[in-house]
């Protein structure tokens, strides 16, 4: 599925798109984003959350975002659980995994993801979908690497975390405009196009 990036993008631009038939779009940073989700509210438009997220700002997207790819602590997941509105769904989150163990990105190491992974199932205001990932952006040739790592990661917890199996455990959100193709060929299910 396409994710359309609009940051940067004012709400006018938004609602071209989505008289296309665009649906999903993705932001990186709350503040910017939550003016644009008031003044497209009631459109059917499903909001993700692709940037870091702190945990000062786990209110709002609590609040306004049905999805969040980047979630990367044990300590955001308990927020965004507790803060999630009793009246909404459950938020949609994906784990983000450092992949390639960078010290400049966000996201928890291989290692890390089934622990994470067993926290956020046990919280009822959150789905975890899958895992998302952004690869060295300096090491090109590596990024196919790096998605086969990240399915089998996936696949990994699948088998591994009781219960799972059963969920909508079935999204990787990887491959952005640059290597999105290399991402599909790997078994992303969302790729993030700006």
């Amino acid at each position: 599925r396409l994710l359309a990036v609009s940051k940067t993008r004012d709400a006018g631009e938004i609602a071209a798109l989505h008289a296309l038939g665009q649906a999903d779009f993705g932001e990186n940073y709350v503040q910017e984003a939550l003016p644009k989700i008031e003044a497209l509210a009631g459109r059917g438009i499903r909001w993700h959350l692709i940037g870091p997220l702190q945990s000062n700002k786990t209110r709002e997207v609590a609040e306004h975002f049905d999805w969040v790819h980047s979630l990367d602590r044990e300590k955001i997941a308990r927020r965004l659980n507790d803060q999630r509105p009793p009246h909404l769904p459950p938020l949609q989150v994906c784990i983000q995994v450092n992949i390639d163990d960078e010290d400049s990105k966000s996201g928890v190491a291989p290692g890390e993801v089934e622990a994470l992974a067993r926290v956020v199932t046990g919280l009822p205001r959150l789905a975890l979908r899958g895992l998302m990932t952004i690869p060295r952006p300096d090491q090109p040739a590596g990024h196919a690497s790096a998605y086969a790592r990240l399915a089998q990661t996936m696949q990994h917890l699948a088998g591994t975390i009781p219960g799972l199996e059963r969920t909508a455990f079935d999204t990787l959100s990887m491959g952005m405009s640059d290597d999105f193709e290399a991402a599909i060929t790997h078994g992303a299910t969302w790729v993030r196009i700006g």
